[in-house]
């Protein structure tokens, strides 16, 4: 494949880039060979890690040499199907979220800094899923594509040393969520009750890398009684494909 290529990464390393643009035509190229490999080369492959823009593949030397795979791989490459916009693994995870106050508290100076109502900002933030691009920084951390310039925010000169889990943020043209407490120095916009990341759960991640995720907005009593649901375990998150089939995440 044209403009494709094979870099080492230590003695069990090869990465494979497809060029410097991030867009989603390049991502779920990303995603493809990596659903590939998995399936045709699960013997030598100890695990793929997919990015924006490449992947990662750690392989066992003993079981398959460099050279032998850097072939296979070329012959995945060809494999490769064109670019369909929401075909990747087609989910759009809903995540409800309350806005502004306690939740978002940099909510009104993402409003101000655009020269918006804080309504426009929330109507902005919901009115589209956002591809996911990536999952890193904390277990289950979202890396998502596609918010408007219209909201764009620059990070917090001074980060904040720990933000609740389920908060919602803008850092420059991304969005995202934090699924655990953690130092960040995203804009907090809101708060999502649900829980990204359960340790716990046959099913740590609610979503990964090629879904698309829908923010809901929702109100501070929406938030208490899902939040409740949560902490009982009767809170499931929908989820519907791209066909517009409606299932549980369970």
């Amino acid at each position: 494949m044209k403009g494709v290529k094979m870099l080492s990464a230590g003695e069990q390393g090869l990465v494979v880039e497809f060029g410097s643009v991030i867009n989603a035509e390049v991502n779920t190229r990303v995603h493809q060979i990596t659903q590939l490999i998995k399936t045709k080369l699960a013997g030598e492959i100890i695990e793929v890690v997919p990015t924006y823009r490449s992947l990662l593949i750690y392989f066992d030397p003993l079981l398959i040499k460099r050279s032998d795979l850097i072939q296979h791989i070329e012959s995945l490459l060809s494999e490769v199907s064109g670019f369909v916009e929401k075909k990747s693994q087609g989910m759009i995870v809903s995540i409800p979220v309350c806005y502004g106050g306690e939740y978002g508290p940099d909510l009104e100076f993402v409003a101000s800094y655009n020269g918006l109502t804080v309504e426009e900002v929330i109507h902005i933030h919901t009115a589209t899923p956002y591809l996911v691009y990536m999952i890193g920084f904390t277990p289950g951390f979202p890396y998502l594509g596609g918010m408007s310039d219209r909201i764009a925010t620059p990070r917090l000169k001074q980060p904040r040393t720990a933000i609740p889990a389920g908060s919602v943020g803008i850092a420059g043209s991304q969005t995202g969520l934090y699924p655990i407490q953690s130092p960040g120095g995203w804009r907090l916009i809101g708060r999502t009750p649900i829980r990204a990341f359960n340790p716990e759960s046959p099913k740590p991640f609610l979503f990964e890398a090629g879904n698309y995720l829908q923010f809901v907005s929702i109100s501070a009593e929406e938030y208490v009684i899902i939040q409740r649901k949560v902490e009982l375990g009767t809170y499931i998150p929908m989820a519907e494909s791209v066909d517009g089939g409606v299932k549980s995440c369970d």
